[in-house]
């Protein structure tokens, strides 16, 4: 009884600490400058302006499909090289929205989102991320963790393991060597950027397991971390995003 009256109480005062925190500081849209009723809300007009990716889509890299014809269908580029990783799947198309999701997230450490871009990640791969074993983050140099001071891939994973009551293993993957950024490279320079970049920390044989990261551009990173998982063991690894790029033209990230 006193344990479920210290909850309550706790619970309550997590509640009035949200309430003043917001009449402090009123919580503003995803997308602009609004001012919106609760954290994480997007007003209609731009919720509207997301674009989704939704299906037919490559059944291993998850790049989105002209025409459905059936669920094992891959687009042209899996066709000739297989990925490393099982399966890849994303919530939104890179666009200017997400562009400006990721960055605020990426680059201003706001995470009042967190819980939404969990649903949505979940509505694009919700029945991988519920049969693996467990969740890893795309894993950030400490160098640069030392700098930022977090890895946004930590806390998307972070938050859509809470959603699924799964567990998550931030130090599942480590970066043991620092390159350049990614940014501007071509996808061929960015396989080579991250090539023996990314270790498993230790053996996990037969585990099936899901790596999260904010954005699939070329799918370096991500191929980075299912090969060493692979070598470690790792019976599946599939991959999930925020975003993916579907155009050339969207790499500037």
């Amino acid at each position: 009884m006193a344990a479920s009256y210290r909850a309550t109480g706790a619970f309550r005062k997590r509640g009035v600490i949200s309430r003043l925190s917001d009449v402090i500081w009123p919580p503003r849209s995803l997308l602009s400058d609004a001012f919106v009723d609760r954290p994480g809300v997007i007003e209609p007009a731009l919720w509207n302006e997301l674009k989704f990716i939704a299906e037919p889509v490559c059944a291993r890299c998850g790049f989105p499909l002209p025409d459905d014809i059936g669920a094992e269908a891959v687009c042209g580029a899996c066709a000739g090289r297989k990925p490393a990783y099982d399966s890849a799947r994303a919530a939104l198309a890179y666009d200017d929205h997400a562009r400006r999701l990721i960055l605020d997230l990426k680059r201003g450490g706001r995470r009042d989102g967190l819980p939404v871009f969990a649903r949505w990640i979940s509505a694009a791969a919700g029945e991988t991320v519920a049969r693996s074993d467990f969740l890893a983050p795309a894993p950030m140099h400490w160098t640069r963790l030392a700098v930022r001071s977090f890895n946004q891939a930590a806390w998307l994973t972070q938050a859509l393991a809470r959603a699924h009551g799964k567990p998550w293993k931030p130090g599942a993957l480590t970066r043991i060597k620092r390159r350049k950024s990614q940014a501007g490279l071509t996808a061929s320079e960015r396989r080579r950027n991250v090539g023996g970049a990314i270790k498993a920390s230790r053996r996990f044989a037969g585990k099936t397991i899901v790596v999260v990261d904010d954005v699939f551009t070329t799918g370096a990173t991500l191929e980075a971390c299912a090969r060493a998982l692979r070598k470690a063991g790792a019976a599946e690894v599939h991959a999930v995003t925020l975003a993916r790029v579907v155009r050339p033209t969207d790499i500037s990230i």
